[in-house]
């Protein structure tokens, strides 16, 4: 018989990445809380939310992040434009996660070890900004077998982050 282990009594090592998840104008208070619970389990350095019309709500993203909202330092960065320039002034490798004609898949990475990563993700509707996709120094894609050629943007975050902190 296996018993099931909690979170006071897993062996895994906490260990913080050089990673930042960007949200490119990502809205429904669910899909944030979910990326703010992947991103501390996948030990995520920070976040940072970017929308004009963002409404970060505590009480409603504490349903799916499960209070890892206030484990995960973040930052709400309103402009996608502020954005980019903090991300290019703070010398961070652009990765932005939108299926394009020029994207590679996931497992194509290729990363340097002794610079910052943003991993860009999109809007639950339009995906990805021009601003960030015009500025990225890798656009990747998550290879899907199915007619559907989208996931939910929390999922694909979750797919994301294991391969590039695997890789890290």
């Amino acid at each position: 018989m296996q018993e099931q282990l909690t979170h006071e009594n897993t062996s895994f090592q906490q260990k913080t990445f050089p990673v930042t998840v960007v949200c490119d104008a990502i809205y429904f208070q669910s899909n944030i809380g979910s990326i703010f619970r992947i991103s501390e389990a996948f030990g995520v350095a920070k976040i940072i939310l970017t929308g004009e019309l963002l409404v970060f709500s505590s009480r409603k993203i504490n349903k799916t992040s499960r209070s890892t909202h206030h484990m995960v330092p973040y930052a709400i960065i309103e402009k996608a434009s502020d954005a980019v320039t903090y991300l290019k002034d703070n010398n961070y490798q652009i990765i932005v996660l939108e299926i394009t004609d020029k994207s590679i898949p996931l497992r194509s990475l290729s990363l340097k070890t002794d610079t910052p990563i943003a991993l860009v993700i999109g809007n639950e509707i339009s995906g990805v900004s021009e601003t960030f996709l015009s500025n990225s120094d890798q656009t990747i894609h998550i290879e899907l077998f199915g007619k559907n050629s989208s996931i939910n943007v929390a999922q694909a975050t979750g797919i994301a982050l294991f391969e590039i902190t695997n890789k890290l």
